[in-house]
């Protein structure tokens, strides 16, 4: 008697072929958890449709998108605001609420000083006035104050310019890799069904 041998877990020696929807499933709330959420109370209910929870070719970038708008404009809040957003828009809802930690604590110096460059890139600070500004003010809080503002007008505005252009640009990328991933998975299908018709025909 021939013992097959064990099959390996997913991560010793082979990933697994559902790591990312793992990955997914772990790092967002499930159905139950977001009906149960005192905040989303009013619209639970809809939460539980399961259209919201499929991976499909449309829902997919939808929930790309409005998790990086969630993510950058506004602080706090960005998972239920997502979540507020997803079900107008048919968007797939733990993908969009997963989308929304590109902006977390371990991030935010990274996206602070992006946002402050891209603010000042469209403000576009006369540094002649800037000057003459400080130079009018006291030599001590007054200049600080100025620099202070300055440097968060540019901030802000760098990340609603930011909540602005990374949505279609995570909607066309998230199109894009799921065209990918589904004509792999077509591709590997149709060699697997050429190689059970061979050797069908080579058993004959």
């Amino acid at each position: 008697m021939i013992v097959p041998p064990p099959a390996s877990k997913p991560g010793l020696g082979m990933r697994s072929k559902t790591w990312a929807m793992d990955l997914i499933r772990k790092n967002t709330p499930t159905r139950e958890e977001m009906a149960q959420n005192k905040y989303l109370a009013p619209i639970a209910h809809r939460f539980l449709s399961p259209e919201l929870w499929r991976f499909t070719r449309r829902s997919v970038p939808r929930g790309v998108a409005l998790g990086l708008f969630a993510a950058f404009i506004i602080p706090i809040g960005q998972i239920f605001l997502s979540a507020f957003l997803a079900l107008p828009a048919r968007a797939n809802v733990p993908l969009a609420a997963l989308v929304t930690f590109v902006t977390n604590p371990f991030t935010l110096p990274f996206w602070l000083v992006i946002a402050n460059r891209i603010g000042e890139f469209f403000l576009r600070f006369d540094a002649a006035s800037a000057s003459v500004a400080a130079s009018q003010a006291d030599s001590g809080a007054w200049a600080w104050l100025t620099m202070a503002y300055e440097v968060g007008a540019a901030t802000i505005l760098g990340y609603l310019v930011l909540s602005i252009l990374t949505p279609p640009l995570g909607w066309l990328l998230s199109g894009w890799v799921w065209r990918a991933v589904v004509s792999r998975k077509r591709a590997r299908r149709l060699k697997a069904m050429e190689a059970r018709l061979d050797q069908r025909l080579g058993a004959r």
